[in-house]
């Protein structure tokens, strides 16, 4: 049994937490919504009344937060993790975030002999719920393997992909990767329905073949019934699709095809669709093309 804190317990952060507590740890966590904090008590954890008071003992802290203003304020300002925690404690954050500050936390807490890891996660809210996520981590080698039994109580596919900061980066891949490909299968429903096509059987016949893929195989049918309730919502897919192209100018490399993608998510967001699960690129792809929304 490992003493864990857990920052942030909110669509991803929630059930993650719960499957810590199942697997038989002591989980103290924090989050502003209080039934989120009411969710983790009839899981079996304890509810903090803050940051402080949920890593302070802790001997690894898990943080799930929306973007990197949220990560430096719960990690880096007074009172935060870095102060709260003690030395030798692991943190993983598994927000998905800029890889530089990522790389400024694993700095600032080193000087303070805390562990970091950074290990955001791919597999949406139903790779949440059922343990089932892949997870990308960042960060030295004797810190992996320290947090992997942790990590291996929330997910299946567990790669460690190189120094800190690097988690950030094959996440910003996996983003990129993911809203190409929900943008060319919008594009492959308008195309079959206008031209008299049943699009779902079109699209059984593209998930059998080389254009198949996990998105295919678990969303074709809802893209085509419209249904959008959000398993990632396009707010989340827009903030990271900033990440990608920051990451890009960082490295100094053109990525073409990313900087159209995260256009489209802008205008799926700018459309009022931001709530939307991003498989909803396919009402900007239909607006674009004069087609009736048909949800």
């Amino acid at each position: 049994m490992t003493k864990l804190g857990f920052i942030g317990l909110g669509i991803m952060g929630g059930p993650m937490a719960g499957h810590l507590v199942a697997a038989g740890h002591e989980v103290s966590g924090f989050d502003t919504n209080a039934d989120a904090l009411a969710r983790l008590e009839a899981a079996g954890g304890r509810a903090a009344n803050g940051v402080t008071d949920a890593v302070a003992d802790a001997e690894v802290v898990i943080t799930m937060l929306p973007n990197h203003p949220q990560v430096e304020a719960v990690v880096l300002a007074a009172g935060g993790v870095l102060e709260s925690a003690k030395p030798g404690t692991l943190l993983i954050d598994m927000s998905t975030i800029r890889p530089e500050t990522s790389i400024e936390v694993a700095e600032r807490a080193g000087e303070r002999e805390i562990r970091v890891l950074d290990a955001p996660v791919s597999g949406g809210q139903a790779g949440a719920e059922q343990a089932s996520l892949s997870i990308m981590v960042g960060g030295e080698n004797d810190d992996f393997a320290a947090g992997l039994p942790i990590l291996e109580a929330v997910g299946k596919t567990i790669v460690h992909v190189g120094p800190h900061g690097a988690g950030q980066v094959v996440k910003a891949a996996n983003q990129l990767v993911v809203g190409g490909t929900y943008a060319l299968i919008a594009e492959a429903i308008v195309l079959l329905e206008a031209s008299g096509v049943d699009a779902g059987v079109g699209l059984d016949v593209l998930a059998g073949g080389l254009a198949g893929s996990r998105i295919l195989e678990l969303k074709r049918k809802s893209m085509v019934a419209r249904e959008f309730a959000p398993g990632f919502r396009i707010d989340l897919h827009h903030k990271d699709m900033g990440i990608a192209l920051a990451a890009a100018r960082q490295a100094d490399v053109a990525l073409p095809l990313t900087g159209l993608v995260a256009q489209l998510v802008a205008a799926g967001r700018a459309m009022g669709h931001g709530s939307l699960d991003h498989s909803a690129l396919l009402k900007v792809v239909e607006s674009l093309s004069g087609a009736e929304n048909k949800e």
